[in-house]
């Protein structure tokens, strides 16, 4: 009787595993989701659409052009599905990271307007405690902060 043993060797690209740590973008949280974005696209060593123009010399070209659209792929594929389609179709991955920061800093301007209207218009009104109050108060101001405001 004879037993055979197959080895099965699953080889997973890094971009999926490296990839895995970046949180969806979903509006508010912008500046996490980029630093986390441009630190994989460095260990993927796919960050040359970035750091350079697209290169006139075709031997470069190639690199470029693997590089924008792998970098353009996982963009794409971290953020959220109605934010994305609120931008313009982007063919160059650093295009597209320009608006997403663009389209974060009006959403952050909206989000102040709306949190200062919010403390500025709250009033205690015996609806929940003192210090629930305070907490909810404190909260926005903490955003507030966070914001710049």
């Amino acid at each position: 009787m004879f037993v055979f043993f197959f080895l099965v060797i699953v080889v997973i690209p890094n971009y999926v595993t490296e990839s895995s740590h970046i949180p969806m973008l979903s509006g508010d949280n912008f500046s996490e989701w980029k630093e986390k974005i441009l630190f994989t696209f460095g260990g993927m060593d796919v960050d040359l659409t970035l750091r350079v123009d697209e290169p006139p010399i075709p031997t470069e070209l190639n690199r470029w052009e693997r590089s924008n659209r792998l970098s353009l792929m996982l963009v794409l594929s971290h953020v959220n599905k109605r934010i994305r389609g609120s931008d313009p179709n982007c063919d160059k991955a650093a295009n597209y990271m320009k608006a997403m920061e663009e389209q974060s800093v009006r959403s952050d301007k909206a989000l102040g307007s709306t949190l200062m209207k919010k403390f500025s218009g709250m009033r205690f009104d015996n609806s929940k405690s003192v210090r629930e109050h305070i907490m909810e108060m404190r909260d926005i101001a903490a955003q507030l902060k966070f914001l710049e405001v």
